[in-house]
C-alpha cells in the first residue's frame, strides 16, 4: 500500500457516507484465520443437512466447537475494527455488515451492525427457537464431560471450530426447555442467510453513498449481491482485501493490501477529508 493508493481511495470515498462490508480477512489480526488466505489447507466444514441427519456428526461438531470456543471467545478486536467505530462515530461509516461470526464489531464499539452470518456468542433450538448464551452452554458441556480437555494446540478454524477425532464419549446438549436439537446461531454452509438479515444489510447501502468491502473475497453468494445493490444505485465500490475477489472487476477501486493497517490510515485521511469539507461550507450569517 503506498499513499497513492490511499489518494485513490480517499478520492472516491471522500465526504460520502460509507456502508462497510467486513469478511474474515479483517479478523486474522485478531488470530481467527481465514478459509481462503494463502497457505491456508482447503477444507470442507460440516453443512446443515449433514448437521442434521447424522447424530454422530452433531457429536463431533459440538466437541470440536466446545473446544474451539476457549479460543475463539478470547479474541479481542483489532486496530482494524476500532477504525470502522470510530468512522462510525465521525459520521462516515453509515453501519456495518459483517460475514464474521466473531462479534468483535460490536465489541470494538460499532453500534449500527447486521451480522449476515449470525454470531458464535449464541446457540438456538431448531424445534422451539430457544436462544441461550454460549458461555453458559459452555458451562453446561464441561460438567457433562469433564474428561473433555483441550489438547493444549488446538488448530482453531475461521468459525470457533477444531478438529477432533476421539469424540465417541462427547454428551451432546440439548434444548433446556424442549429436549430439541441445539445448533450455534449461525448461518451453516448450505443454510441461507435470513431474509430479514439481508434486509437490514441492504438497507445500510440503500442508506450510504459508497461501498467499502474489507477483508473478504466476496466467495459468497450474499456479499456479492450486496455489491450488486451498491452498483444498482450507481454508488462507488471500493474493495480492500489480499487476492482477488469475485467483485474486482467491479470496483472503483482495488488495493491488495492488509486490512488492519489500510483501515487505520484510511480512518484519518477520511476524518481529514471530512473535517475539511466542513470547514469548506459556508457560514451562516450572524
Amino acid at each position: 500500500m503506498t499513499a497513492d493508493d490511499l489518494d485513490r481511495v480517499v478520492e472516491v470515498l471522500g465526504g460520502k457516507r460509507v456502508a462497510v462490508l467486513s469478511g474474515a480477512g479483517l479478523s486474522t489480526d485478531s488470530g481467527i484465520p481465514d478459509y481462503r488466505g494463502a497457505g491456508r489447507v482447503v477444507r470442507k466444514p460440516m453443512t446443515f443437512q449433514e448437521f442434521l441427519a447424522d447424530p454422530a456428526k452433531r457429536q463431533r461438531y459440538w466437541a470440536g466447537s466446545h473446544l474451539g470456543w476457549r479460543s475463539f471467545a478470547a479474541a479481542v478486536p483489532n486496530d482494524g475494527h476500532r477504525a470502522l467505530a470510530a468512522l462510525e462515530d465521525a459520521g462516515i461509516v453509515a453501519g456495518v455488515i459483517t460475514q464474521n461470526v466473531d462479534g468483535l464489531h460490536l465489541r470494538a464499539g460499532s453500534r449500527r451492525v447486521v451480522e449476515i452470518h449470525g454470531s458464535m456468542d449464541r446457540a438456538v433450538c431448531l424445534r422451539c427457537g430457544q436462544v441461550f448464551s454460549r458461555a453458559d452452554l459452555a458451562a453446561t458441556i464441561d460438567r457433562a464431560n469433564p474428561w473433555l480437555d483441550d489438547p493444549g494446540s488446538v488448530q482453531l478454524q475461521p468459525d470457533g471450530d477444531v478438529e477432533i477425532a476421539d469424540v465417541e464419549r462427547f454428551v451432546v446438549p440439548d434444548c433446556t426447555v424442549c429436549g430439541g436439537v441445539l445448533k450455534p446461531d449461525v448461518v451453516f454452509f448450505g443454510e441461507f442467510v435470513p431474509a430479514e438479515k439481508f434486509r437490514e444489510a441492504v438497507s445500510i447501502v440503500a442508506d450510504a453513498e459508497a461501498l467499502l468491502v474489507v477483508g473478504s473475497s466476496l466467495t459468497v453468494n450474499s456479499g456479492v449481491r450486496l455489491v450488486d445493490h451498491a452498483a444498482r444505485r450507481k454508488n462507488p465500490v471500493v474493495i480492500i482485501n489480499r487476492g482477488e475477489t469475485r467483485s474486482d472487476r467491479r470496483a472503483a477501486v482495488k488495493l491488495d493490501a492488509g486490512t488492519t493497517e489500510t483501515l487505520v490510515h484510511l480512518a484519518e485521511r477520511l476524518a481529514d477529508a471530512s473535517a475539511a469539507a466542513g470547514s469548506d461550507e459556508p457560514r451562516r450569517a450572524e
